[in-house]
């Protein structure tokens, strides 16, 4: 049971690491003469992979248990 936690981890560590590095490779491809379309997509795609980073980084708030 502790190896397959432990595993599931290790993949979420990975998938995190993947979703920063894809900004960094996007924009050297930006960076090259590309088409000002290719460009926009690029960007948007960006963006939306920068949201999911900082989603994942937030603390996950654990609603307050009534005690009534």
């Amino acid at each position: 049971m502790v190896e397959l936690v432990v595993l599931e981890q290790a993949v979420a560590r990975q998938r995190m690491k993947r979703s920063e590095k894809s900004p960094h490779q996007a924009k050297a491809i930006v960076g090259e003469s590309c088409g000002l379309a290719v460009s926009l997509a690029l960007c948007a795609r960006m963006r939306s992979r920068q949201r999911l980073v900082a989603r994942g980084r937030l603390p996950k708030a654990v609603p307050p248990t009534s005690a009534h």
